[in-house]
């Protein structure tokens, strides 16, 4: 009984912590309708304001809560500033991806400032325990609380009390009547942007003392538990945000408790997906709320795609074919060869987020099925590799379709979350279920690549035969968007109410989206496989989703030849500079906040 005592107390705790960043989050989703992924980065930049604060400048721990929240404050007020204030009148999926962006580049920054290695970060109070009944608290556990519960009882005051306040909340109930009535809503998207930086700063700091441990890692996981907490409250609900937080910390201690510590981000995850199915609009706000509303209309920038004509393209691939012939060194073959590998992906992606409309978030989990597929395949029942990749890109298409399909009712933002959710779900499967994938330990020793049974050991063969899938898969692609397929995509992407009317049935398109897009990802990941001879949970992970999208943003949503151009690009330019190759990621923020803000249609244009 003291063992379960003491887990509902931790899970009370780490619910705290949760609190301040999907507090922060509900708020700027209340004035903005934005979910922002940057939320996590400034709780990156808190912890390690308060490592400078506590190890290197010794200040007493009140000031050093004051000073990350006021240092992070100021990182919030820029991002709203110059990171989103400019994207107020672009299309509707611009912030998002911008806070994306922000998101890579903040978190290159501390890396590069700090390198990567974890540091310790002391609490600076007593080492002791209190019993409480038959469990134990410490004074950072009542730390934890009180700042907490302030920090929720001086927000209540601030919303209920101040003029600020009520401008915040005039302009999360109708933004056009508040600014109708002269609220400036950019002061109050300032005001919200700090406050919900100050906090997730401050939960950064705590979140290090408590594990004794910050590292440059930490971000995405608390940008995760902050929308998880967020959505399960309910999306812009600050106490509906705060009560989410609480139940998400006892469902992880609970779960943690019953089956270990590699299951506590499973929970998480399936408790967002369960809410999202059953409950989208959050456990917290009334069921009768008008359900979240469609991109309609502001998901594609106006363009007008470039016209690339059918003899240059044929030239342009006559090109890369005959490249090996020439003296080239091996470098670049294999800097192609991951080129066309993300080519497949970007082909997949440009067709489920470009042409149909849903933005995924966890494309990287089809990359993971057709590898794992594929790789059993051959190593378990000694299927030829050619098959096996052929396998991997059949499951991927299934089994992915299969675990996207609850998100088929869902709309906005929350399309993006729940394929975000189940991305980090498949890889926590992948991580657990030793019995066939083999846990931790990953899988070793996976054949080379072989066709017809020709061994492709070789570089040039190896290049050639990515090339030609990759040449394959966009000929389908290119042949389905001229279909009446294609044209139902776009239909429904473009206004799903009105596709609805004229009788497309939704579900079915989307499915039909996903099995296509699922195929290629799967032969992409396959492919991968066969190439590194080793995989595990973390070979394909969400870092590898942004970076399809922003390859897609780049060439253009829905532009077959703009997902290729998109990837050469994406993945030559660190080449070209490859004695900056830790700045690879932060190249990748870079390129995508310039494409989002000065061209958000692509180089080629959407389609």
């Amino acid at each position: 009984m003291s063992s379960w005592l003491d887990y509902t107390i931790n899970g009370l705790i780490v619910g705290n912590v949760y609190a301040l960043v999907a507090v922060g989050l509900a708020l700027i989703f209340g004035v903005s309708r934005l979910i922002n992924f940057a939320q996590g980065s400034i709780y990156l930049v808190g912890a390690y304001i308060g490592w400078v604060a506590v190890v290197q400048l010794h200040t007493p721990l009140p000031l050093t809560i004051i000073v990350v929240a006021v240092a992070a404050a100021v990182v919030g007020l820029i991002i709203e500033r110059f990171g989103l204030r400019p994207l107020q009148n672009s299309v509707r999926i611009a912030p998002l991806l911008a806070t994306i962006g922000i998101s890579f580049v903040l978190d290159q920054l501390v890396m590069l400032t700090f390198s990567p290695n974890p540091r310790a970060l002391p609490s600076q109070l007593p080492d002791i325990r209190f019993q409480v009944g038959g469990g134990t608290i410490g004074p950072l556990d009542l730390l934890i609380a009180g700042v907490g519960l302030t920090s929720a009882l001086l927000l209540f005051v601030f919303l209920r009390y101040t003029k600020l306040g009520w401008a915040v909340r005039a302009t999360a109930q109708d933004r056009d009547a508040a600014m109708q009535m002269g609220v400036d809503v950019n002061r109050v998207n300032q005001a919200v942007f700090g406050i919900a930086a100050a906090l997730g700063g401050v939960s950064g700091l705590l979140v290090g003392m408590y594990y004794n441990q910050i590292d440059t890692a930490m971000s995405l996981q608390a940008t995760l538990k902050g929308v998880v907490a967020e959505v399960v409250g309910g999306a812009g609900n600050v106490p509906g945000a705060v009560i989410g937080s609480l139940l998400l910390g006892l469902v992880e201690s609970y779960g943690v408790a019953m089956l270990g510590t590699s299951y506590r981000n499973l929970f998480a995850f399936l408790l967002l997906v369960v809410v999202l199915v059953l409950r989208p609009n959050g456990l917290f706000v009334s069921a009768r709320q008008a359900p979240p509303e469609p991109l309609t209309g502001t998901f594609i920038a106006p363009s007008r795609p470039v016209h690339i004509p059918r003899w240059a393209l044929l030239v342009a691939v006559a090109g890369f074919a005959i490249l090996p012939l020439f003296p080239v060194s091996f470098y670049v073959l294999q800097t192609l060869i991951n080129a066309w590998l993300l080519g497949m992906l970007a082909l997949s992606l440009t067709l489920v987020a470009g042409t149909m409309g849903q933005v995924s978030l966890g494309h990287a989990a089809l990359l993971a099925i057709g590898a794992y597929t594929s790789a059993l395949l051959s190593l378990t029942l000694a299927v030829p590799v050619g098959l096996a990749v052929i396998g991997g890109g059949l499951m991927s298409a299934a089994l992915g379709t299969l675990l996207i399909s609850p998100s088929f009712r869902l709309r906005g933002h929350y399309v993006s979350i729940a394929t975000l959710a189940i991305g980090e779900i498949v890889a926590l499967v992948i991580l657990n279920w030793e019995s066939v994938t083999r846990g931790p330990i990953g899988i070793s020793g996976i054949p080379p690549l072989s066709l017809f049974g020709y061994d492709l050991i070789g570089p040039t063969s190896i290049y050639w035969f990515s090339l030609a899938v990759m040449v394959v898969l966009a000929l389908l692609q290119g042949r389905l968007l001229t279909s009446h397929l294609g044209r139902s995509f776009r239909a429904i992407r473009d206004d799903d109410i009105a596709a609805r009317a004229y009788g497309l049935g939704l579900n079915r398109y989307k499915s039909l989206a996903f099995i296509f897009g699922g195929f290629a990802a799967g032969i992409s990941g396959g492919i991968a496989a066969h190439l590194y001879s080793y995989i595990n949970h973390e070979t394909f992970n969400t870092q590898q989703s942004i970076l399809a999208l922003t390859v897609v943003i780049l060439g253009g949503l829905g532009n077959v030849v703009g997902a290729i151009l998109g990837s050469v690009a994406l993945v030559g330019l660190p080449e070209v500079f490859r004695i900056a190759a830790e700045y690879r990621i932060l190249i990748y923020g870079i390129v995508l906040l310039l494409l989002v803000r000065f061209r958000p249609q692509g180089l080629l244009g959407t389609v």
